[in-house]
């Protein structure tokens, strides 16, 4: 049973985000999650509908409803009761906002969405189309102009979405992600050595990231193996991920063995400890292929690590090259490898990269700044679509 709202009589703003799937945690998810939890509960009132859910949606905490519309397609008679279900409850709960992530929230919802009479419809772009298809790519050039504003999460996506969507410059921002800066503080490190079964006892160097080909955790490894060589004392390098593709993880193992590896690399698996993970290292270590703007790289600068990351999508709008870390190019592991020997044999060095990493985030990159920015969005298209209709 859908909930029944008296028009008028809701004095909050009602917002309702529409995300593909809640049953694979990653850095998209979590931030929607942040803006759920973090918008002002006196001044909004916010839902939540995905097409697949799981257990792993209840590490999100939301402090919202949550809405599961299960669709496998969008074009069946499944979807046809989804698209119903979509449109009654939008009227029902007398919606103002729907703020879509992904594409077939983007392209499904989203006309669904403006058709049920929301006043304001969002996109939030997360990516530089890595997951798109050739139909994807098309129906954005349609859809996007449904629109009222597209919240890129980098000046890179940004631009990516004004050349491949056709979208209007002026109806794009960038609203960069944040992550709470009160709780990065010191904290207690995960025993990891136990878990290595006392295969290394030296310096920490970490990567944070679901195990998929575009996180680049191959690369990773061929740096740890040259840094291996390049650096006396033991190491040992730590990768915090879930399994999200079993055939690149066989094929991760196999390069591990391939590298000699063994005695020195540990996969982590899924954690609910990543800050302490973090706190355990010495080194952070991102050499994604692709981009839009990394969650874990933000939570490793907040820690004051010394980080490198390779140059693609919003990274060097978080990285000032050789002042709060190190960019290198994408798939490139001997500079990876250089830098992180830069970092292990000159502490100084790494902790002043490491503390004005910490500024950077205090600076542009807290919660509070992403959500302030939301808020300013919101009420200004809100006034925005009245006075339209004041007029017309």
């Amino acid at each position: 049973m859908l909930p029944r709202v008296t028009r008028g009589t809701y004095p909050k703003i009602r917002v309702l985000f529409v995300i593909d799937q809640l049953s694979e945690i990653g850095g998209a998810e979590r931030v929607l999650a942040s803006m759920i939890n973090g918008l002002p509960k006196n001044r909004f009132d916010c839902s939540l509908v995905t097409f697949k859910s799981g257990p792993p949606v209840e590490e999100l905490k939301l402090t919202c409803p949550v809405h599961v519309f299960p669709l496998r397609r969008t074009y069946d008679w499944n979807a046809l009761q989804a698209s119903w279900q979509l449109r009654r409850l939008i009227r029902a709960l007398d919606i103002q906002i729907v703020h879509t992530f992904f594409e077939t929230a983007d392209l499904w919802a989203g006309p669904i969405a403006r058709l049920a009479g929301c006043k304001v419809l969002i996109s939030s772009r997360r990516d530089m189309g890595i997951l798109r298809s050739w139909k994807h790519r098309l129906g954005y050039r349609f859809v996007s102009r449904l629109f009222d504003e597209v919240h890129a999460v980098s000046n890179q996506v940004r631009t990516y979405c004004i050349q491949n969507d056709r979208i209007d410059p002026r109806k794009i921002i960038t609203l960069y992600n944040g992550v709470r800066i009160e709780k990065a503080k010191s904290l207690p490190a995960p025993d990891l050595r136990a878990e290595m079964a006392e295969r290394s006892s030296g310096a920490l160097i970490c990567t944070v990231a679901n195990l998929r080909r575009i996180k680049g955790i191959d690369v990773f490894l061929r740096a740890a193996a040259i840094v291996s060589r390049r650096i006396s004392e033991p190491l040992l390098f730590a990768i915090a991920g879930e399994d999200l593709d079993p055939g690149y993880t066989a094929e991760l193992h196999g390069l591990v063995r391939e590298l000699g590896l063994s005695g020195c690399v540990i996969f982590l698996g899924k954690r609910s400890d990543i800050r302490a993970v973090l706190s355990a290292s010495s080194v952070f270590c991102l050499l994604s292929r692709s981009e839009g703007l990394s969650n874990a790289l933000l939570e490793a600068m907040a820690m004051r690590l010394g980080c490198v990351a390779t140059s693609v999508g919003g990274n060097g709008e978080l990285i000032q090259d050789g002042r709060n870390g190190y960019l290198v190019a994408a798939e490139d592991a001997e500079a990876a490898a250089a830098r992180i020997v830069t970092l292990l044999e000159n502490r100084d060095l790494c902790g002043r990269m490491g503390r004005e990493a910490r500024l950077t985030v205090e600076t542009t990159f807290t919660t509070e700044c992403m959500i302030d920015k939301l808020v300013s969005c919101y009420e200004s298209l809100l006034n925005r679509a009245a006075n339209h209709r004041l007029t017309s």
